[in-house]
């Protein structure tokens, strides 16, 4: 019986690992963050527990620039419990094609990988709740839908667990 069990628990944590973004290549319209990231957009959003329920939506007016291979995207959110917070990301486009990226309230830095209209996005958020600070770790995936729209689904989980998912919808101005 125990190993049927670990032979279960091994193939369910083998289904729910993710595929990679290079599948995702020849998807068009090629994402290029430089393009895309580049002036004002705005985003709307929303956080699911783990149960799917709706805990908390929000409104984010993002000014973003770029010099070289480095963009600055100044994040400024509304949520509609009426509280507000700003989070100010650094982007670095790496030598390979991959990014990096830094935040006040990102832990080390994140890695995306882009690949056709798709980036995968990762990274340990430090995330206050209830007064305590929890480091979550963020799988993001956002796909560029045309010039204009990126939708962004955002998996969050602790030690391998899923705490919940963000759906966003960014649409450039």
């Amino acid at each position: 019986m125990k190993l049927l069990t670990a032979a279960l628990f091994s193939l369910g944590l083998t289904a729910c690992a993710s595929t990679g973004v290079e599948q995702y290549k020849a998807e068009q319209p090629a994402l290029d963050l430089k393009t895309y990231l580049n002036g004002t957009l705005d985003a709307w959003g929303m956080f699911q527990g783990r149960s799917g329920e709706v805990k908390k939506r929000f409104h984010v007016v993002i000014d973003a620039k770029w010099e070289g291979d480095t963009g600055v995207l100044d994040e400024n959110f509304k949520w509609s419990d009426g509280t507000t917070s700003r989070r100010v990301w650094t982007l670095k486009r790496q030598a390979d094609g991959s990014y990096r990226g830094t935040a006040d309230d990102v832990v080390g830095e994140a890695v995306g990988e882009l690949a056709g209209n798709a980036l995968r996005w990762r990274y340990v958020l430090a995330l206050p709740v209830d007064g305590k600070t929890y480091h979550v770790d963020f799988d993001d995936w956002m796909f560029l839908m045309d010039d204009k729209v990126m939708l962004n689904r955002s998996y969050m989980s602790k030690w391998g667990f899923n705490l919940g998912e963000v759906t966003l919808t960014f649409v450039k101005r």
